[in-house]
């Protein structure tokens, strides 16, 4: 899981070729914190993504132009196009993000 450091790196990720998942969470978020330990398990099944893990209090510009107001949610480009978006306000299960996933393979 990448993490950015600055929006300089974020914007170098948005912008890089292949499928990119972008994760945004917050660490005050429950269902973030419930997700957190099956991120590398989700990484391992679907290793065609790059996965990035993007705090929505920290880039919350970018959450904002993006549309992300619920937590967690996932954005994904693929050649810097978006592709998917798995965005609500719902607690997501590791079998939901993989059926997610599994359709934009």
């Amino acid at each position: 899981m990448m993490i950015p450091a600055t929006i300089e790196e974020l914007a170098t990720l948005v912008n890089r070729e292949g499928k990119t998942v972008f994760l945004f969470t917050a660490d005050w978020c429950g269902d973030c914190r419930f997700l957190k330990p099956l991120l590398p398990e989700i990484e391992a099944e679907n290793p065609d993504f790059t996965f990035v893990e993007v705090n929505r209090d920290d880039y919350m510009e970018v959450a904002k132009k993006w549309n992300i107001y619920g937590i967690p949610s996932l954005v994904v480009l693929e050649n810097r196009q978006e592709i998917g978006r798995f965005v609500n306000r719902e607690r997501k299960t590791k079998m939901q993000i993989n059926e997610f996933l599994a359709q934009l393979v």
